[in-house]
């Protein structure tokens, strides 16, 4: 089931909501256990071949946690039980995601006739770095003890169960598991909606708007130098406005339940610099990498060059996880290469003068920008050669077919980018403050919040009316 679709928002939504409600009041664990189950119930609606796959996973995962934080004594070491865990998690995903990729690869060493064809499950990259981020923290002893229910509905709350956030248990948790009942709050299910509105229309109206300029460069035909930037640059774009879409209506639609979820997305495109721009793309997976893959590895504690294998590494397997192919581990490399390249000029590079501050800020956002296009050639194509020959064409300008029709892409391109630079974020817009749970202070008291309630009205209008049959998020292929 997708979010943009009309069972979700008609059907859907309107009764896990008014069951949710119903149930809170009869306390909090008749709620829990009613949005665990509508949050099954989500994700058997397009995936139900899987669902015992991820029961399995939550109660392996609830159980391998429980004995890490058990004080009892034990005849198996903690740290070979979070090996255990963790081995498991990680076979489990590696079998569903990367075992056609390797028999691929040794099919092409060896000349083998091995094929392996398993559905991929969706999702299950995000529950997969949920529960290993669980469990590392209960080895580590910041880990209280959950109910099951509780834990069950973490790792399967629907909101972000298809393509994150990333959710950590200390902050999730503690606010399904509410001493009081649970009751509507008007203002957070408008405020909610609102942002599911702007989420909407940034997905059906602008990410679906623009994805037929994405073939000039990626589609069957080689691109001229003017089509390959046009493609590259739409679909820089639709993926900015696709997951930046997906990111708000996940967060409006936990609002509207009461739960506060953490950003996730935070105008990368305003980057001035690959490490700024981890700070503000998939927030939630950089703070994974950083947190149980770059620092255990040791991070920048062994020197400069031991720092740099470090980020390499981090993101090849940050590149690996969204896909099984070369192109993702090659986007990852190239991006561990602007880290490692960014952190040596931070630290040889001195200072700009402040009166070259501003220019020399537009130069940095120019370069990362550009940085960052170059590299989803490779996210987005489908083979290494095509990747090649798409970067091999925005590099000629002597093959060019500059015409009318991509005058007319180059402006829709120019209206995109104006919206990505110059437009506020939906959480400044909305005053969305994860961290002090606050939402729409200010709107409740502006002057403008009629007219501000009837733009959310047709935004949401319009996005309801974009609506497209099978217009999937591109993070729900990893």
């Amino acid at each position: 089931m997708l979010f943009n679709s009309y069972q979700f928002i008609f059907l859907f939504l309107p009764a896990a909501l008014l069951g949710y409600f119903l149930f809170g009041r009869l306390g909090n664990l008749a709620s829990v256990v009613w949005l665990a189950l509508a949050s099954l119930a989500f994700y058997a609606a397009s995936n139900w071949q899987f669902v015992p796959l991820l029961l399995g996973s939550v109660a392996f995962n609830y159980v391998i946690g429980f004995l890490l934080i058990s004080q009892r004594p034990r005849a198996v070491p903690r740290r070979a039980i979070l090996v255990a865990g963790i081995a498991f998690d990680l076979a489990v995903l590696g079998t569903f995601k990367y075992a056609g990729f390797l028999a691929a690869n040794l099919n092409a060493l060896f000349s083998t006739g091995v094929t392996i064809d398993i559905l991929l499950p969706v999702g299950i990259s995000f529950y997969t770095f949920t529960q290993i981020a669980f469990l590392v923290d209960a080895y580590r002893g910041n880990v209280a003890h959950y109910a099951l229910p509780h834990y069950a509905l973490f790792v399967t709350y629907f909101p972000h169960l298809i393509a994150g956030p990333i959710l950590h248990h200390s902050d999730i948790i503690p606010q399904f598991d509410r001493s009081e009942a649970q009751r509507p709050d008007p203002h957070l299910i408008l405020c909610g909606l609102i942002i599911f509105a702007i989420g909407l229309f940034k997905k059906t109206a602008l990410a679906d708007g623009i994805q037929p300029l994405v073939a000039l460069a990626f589609g069957p035909v080689a691109p001229t130098f003017d089509q390959a930037w046009i493609g590259a640059l739409a679909y820089t774009f639709q993926l900015y406005f696709d997951f930046s879409g997906y990111c708000d209506m996940a967060i409006g639609i936990s609002l509207m339940f009461g739960i506060f979820l953490p950003l996730n997305f935070n105008s990368p495109y305003k980057a001035t610099s690959i490490i700024d721009f981890w700070r503000r793309w998939h927030m939630t997976l950089s703070q994974f990498l950083r947190d149980y893959l770059y620092i255990p590895l040791g991070g920048n504690r062994h020197g400069r060059l031991m720092r740099y294998v470090n980020l390499m590494l981090t993101m090849v397997l940050g590149g690996l996880w969204h896909g099984a192919a070369w192109t993702f581990a090659a986007w990852g490399a190239l991006h561990g290469l602007y880290l490692c390249v960014n952190h040596a000029w931070n630290s040889y590079v001195p200072r700009v003068s402040p009166r070259f501050a501003r220019p020399a800020e537009l130069a940095a956002l120019i370069l990362t920008f550009a940085s960052v296009v170059v590299a989803w050639v490779l996210f987005r194509a489908d083979s290494m050669a095509s990747a090649i020959l798409i970067l091999s064409r925005m590099a000629d300008p002597t093959r060019i077919a500059f015409g009318r029709g991509e005058m007319a892409d180059v402006m829709f391109i120019v209206v995109y980018a104006g919206i990505a630079w110059f437009a506020p974020n939906t959480q400044a817009i909305m005053g969305y403050d994860h961290n002090k749970r606050t939402v729409g202070e200010a709107i409740a008291a502006w002057r403008w919040r009629p007219a501000f309630l009837y733009a959310g009205a047709a935004l949401l209008a319009f996005g309801i009316l974009g609506i497209q049959p099978h217009s999937e998020f591109i993070y729900f292929r990893f």
